[in-house]
């Protein structure tokens, strides 16, 4: 039996992973391959790239994505590697292509923005240029929210289409904008940033600012009657956002996990604010606040949040065993301008100092996990989320290949 596999079979119900799922890079390769690159992931929202040739470059595992709007107004997720030699073709963070093409800059080898090849210098005239074009992946876009997946075969989408048109369809992120956009480096492995994400067992002594107002951060069980109200109010708006749990072992079968859950506010409070009051115009189906806020989330690594007036996208991106990205995309109404319908300091103010602490205190575990002491203790009843994200990994280790 090979290290991960004796790893999985003595992994103990209930609690969090041996060392070795945290700290070595064979175990990270591993889930790379049989974990992670079968699922979608969210890199963006549709209004990063509105126009023909505008675009906007982003990494996913060891790789760096071109997301651009064609000429037919499609879009597409361009590998940023040149058939020539594979340098780097595309250095900015997001631009517009100009005259319609990238160039290489190592050879100027250039492509058109579906990603054929347009030109390259000094080859032999039975050069088929046809046959070097820029390699891409699969990519979907729902409710303004862009997917790739880099499998051969993915995983259905059509369970994700139907729970985000109940979920992000009502709060308008189709016709939403990205308002800001922040990104943390975490020195820590990428299973210990989802798991953080996954419990809010910590939220009340690391997020004092998110449970003042989140009530998510309280057991369940105190939040029932809340919650039951806040449905009240939904129904009255003639709003339904349902509660739907497809994630993880949940999925429907050869479809990409998706989940959908209602959470109340504290009595007063309408959005994740500083103070609890608006931050920017009300989006979507929403003619007034509701005090909620709805968490959804698709596939492994990819999170939402959305309340009436603004939303947030949260992609954990895993580059090494020890270093994770956590980026996070703020999106209000389309036509709302900065500076005048919202500002974007107050905007963001939440969800940076909630993102600063959680980077805190994930790399702290992750110090504690390096310790030759480390043992894995068992998660608490409000840890369910991340016991079950564990166990689906360990699962998908363990599938045939």
């Amino acid at each position: 039996m090979d290290p991960v596999a004796q790893a999985v079979a003595a992994h103990r119900p209930g609690h969090a992973l041996s060392q070795r799922f945290y700290c070595d890079p064979a175990f990270f390769e591993r889930e790379l391959e049989r974990v992670l690159k079968r699922h979608w992931h969210c890199v963006g929202h549709r209004s990063q790239a509105p126009d023909p040739g505008d675009f906007f470059t982003v990494d996913i595992f060891q790789e760096s994505l071109i997301i651009v709007c064609g000429q037919d107004r499609q879009l597409r997720a361009l590998l940023n590697v040149c058939r020539h030699r594979g340098s780097r073709v595309c250095t900015e963070r997001s631009g517009h292509a100009r005259a319609g093409a990238f160039v290489c800059p190592y050879h100027a080898w250039s492509y058109n923005i579906d990603g054929t090849l347009r030109s390259a210098r000094y080859l032999s005239p039975d050069f088929d240029r046809t046959k070097y074009g820029l390699k891409g992946v699969h990519l979907r876009v729902i409710q303004g929210l862009i997917f790739v997946c880099v499998a051969d075969d993915p995983l259905g989408f059509e369970d994700v289409e139907t729970v985000l048109g109940r979920s992000a369809g009502v709060y308008g992120w189709g016709e939403a904008k990205v308002a800001h956009r922040e990104s943390y480096s975490v020195r820590a492995n990428w299973k210990l940033v989802e798991e953080n994400y996954m419990e809010c067992y910590h939220c009340a002594p690391a997020h004092v600012e998110y449970s003042r107002f989140h009530l998510y951060a309280r057991p369940n069980e105190l939040n029932r009657e809340a919650d039951a109200r806040l449905d009240e109010r939904t129904r009255t708006l003639g709003l339904d956002i349902p509660d739907v749990d497809h994630w993880g072992k949940q999925a429907l079968p050869e479809q990409e996990a998706v989940d959908s859950l209602r959470s109340a506010l504290a009595d007063g409070t309408v959005s994740g604010s500083e103070d609890g009051q608006p931050l920017a115009p009300l989006m979507g189906d929403f003619q007034s606040y509701d005090g909620g806020v709805t968490f959804f989330d698709v596939g492994l690594n990819s999170h939402f949040l959305a309340y009436a007036d603004h939303g947030l996208i949260y992609r954990f991106v895993p580059h090494t065993v020890d270093r994770t990205e956590m980026e996070v995309l703020w999106l209000v109404r389309g036509n709302a301008a900065a500076g005048i319908d919202y500002d974007v300091d107050r905007l963001t103010w939440l969800w940076r100092v909630t993102s600063e602490a959680d980077k805190r205190i994930i790399e702290l575990n992750q110090q504690g996990v390096n310790s030759r002491w480390y043992e894995p203790g068992p998660y608490s009843q409000m840890e369910q989320h991340a016991a079950r994200f564990v166990q689906w990994v360990l699962e998908g280790l363990s599938a045939e290949m």
